[in-house]
């Protein structure tokens, strides 16, 4: 089981949803980095059961979700070693999954789990549990700190919810985005997501939406012209978060129904600096950074858990109808969005450092360098 994420910048997850907790080992991460672990706990909060910015979307599982570092730490600051961190799980209710030992739910990882280790954890899925991603929130906060120090600041909000889009709603504010409920960019969407919820709830049913990711301040020369471009990374990155069934990077598929003139970005110099008419190469062109913003989107299914009753098989090979209780989300969305800015975070500072060190290479000595990294 692959269970490592990066290639110089790597986290290793572990734990399961009703285990004793969840943890990681952030390998490759530069020595001297000031580790705020304020900051760290607070893009945690922004993902935990029970968060405020979920409201009616949360599930009603309550977790601390507070992080301990156990090594690679000294007064304060990253010291180049493996930095390995724990989260407590105290608020398990396993037994709400013991009918599901022996029944394989709709829309869930569970026949292919049985298929594939011929054993599984049924309990919350295992490793194939959305808690999972509490090591990559805490991955990614790390990553946010150094990326910070190098002038690269990332935004993620939610676009939409079940169909409606805050664009319809009034215009953008992403400064104060992830201080909103539902991490949304507007105020004026609010009350329709929170109408659209209630009613999803009332129907026994869950639902999707977009999430998107903004980098800005991401220097032009990151990703690599054929195997690693920095579009697929990014890619593998968001779809490797389990909800995630399709991912845009800048005019996505609409470039796909418009005319070359039309999706080409066009340059311009003023006052000396490179400038673009537009960004629908989503700041990444031959699978390389120009300079430009990173603009991604995520698009995520509904929860696969729904009270419903629903036509589903038996590990003996029986028709059954199964209606899944327990405590769950009605929407992935908001509690998604910082597990989605972690994996945008963790995947740039893999390719600041790849990029560094390539930088920093002995034949960069007789070799023209083509950036300042």
């Amino acid at each position: 089981m692959f269970n490592t994420f990066g290639t110089i910048f790597r986290l290793t997850s572990f734990g399961e949803s009703h285990g004793a907790g969840i943890g990681g080992v952030i390998d490759g991460c530069p020595a001297g980095l000031l580790l705020d672990e304020e900051f760290i706990q607070a893009e945690l909060d922004k993902r935990k059961p029970g968060n405020a910015q979920a409201g009616l979307a949360g599930t009603t599982r309550k977790e601390a979700d507070q992080v301990k570092f156990l090594s690679g730490v000294y007064e304060g600051r990253t010291t180049g070693t493996p930095l390995a961190f724990f989260v407590e799980n105290s608020n398990q209710k396993s037994g709400d999954y013991a009918k599901l030992a022996e029944t394989y739910r709709p829309g869930h990882a569970d026949r292919a789990y049985d298929e594939k280790y011929g054993f599984r954890d049924p309990r919350g899925g295992g490793r194939s549990s959305a808690r999972e991603t509490v090591a990559r929130v805490v991955g990614g906060a790390v990553a946010q700190l150094y990326l910070k120090k190098q002038g690269i600041n990332i935004v993620a909000y939610t676009e939409a919810l079940d169909g409606i889009y805050a664009k319809d709603f009034g215009d953008f504010s992403l400064e104060t985005c992830e201080k909103r409920l539902f991490f949304a960019p507007n105020d004026e969407v609010i009350s329709h997501w929170q109408e659209r919820i209630e009613e999803v709830r009332r129907e026994l049913d869950t639902h999707g939406g977009v999430v998107s990711i903004e980098a800005h301040g991401v220097p032009a020369g990151l990703g690599e012209p054929v195997f690693q471009k920095l579009d697929a990374y990014l890619s593998y990155a968001l779809m490797g978060v389990g909800a995630v069934k399709a991912v845009e990077i800048g005019a996505g598929t609409l470039a796909a129904v418009s005319r070359g003139s039309q999706n080409n970005d066009t340059m311009y110099y003023e006052g000396g600096k490179l400038c673009y008419m537009s960004n629908n190469a989503g700041g990444i062109e031959g699978g390389i950074s120009n300079g430009q913003p990173i603009l991604l989107k995520a698009y995520v299914k509904p929860i696969p858990s729904v009270a419903k009753e629903q036509k589903t098989v038996s590990k003996q090979g029986e028709n059954v109808n199964l209606s899944i209780g327990g405590r769950h989300d009605i929407c992935a969305i908001p509690r998604i969005v910082p597990v989605l800015k972690a994996m945008t975070a963790m995947t740039l500072m893999d390719m600041f450092l790849l990029q560094k060190r390539m930088d920093n290479h002995p034949m960069d000595n007789c070799m023209g360098k083509g950036n300042n990294f």
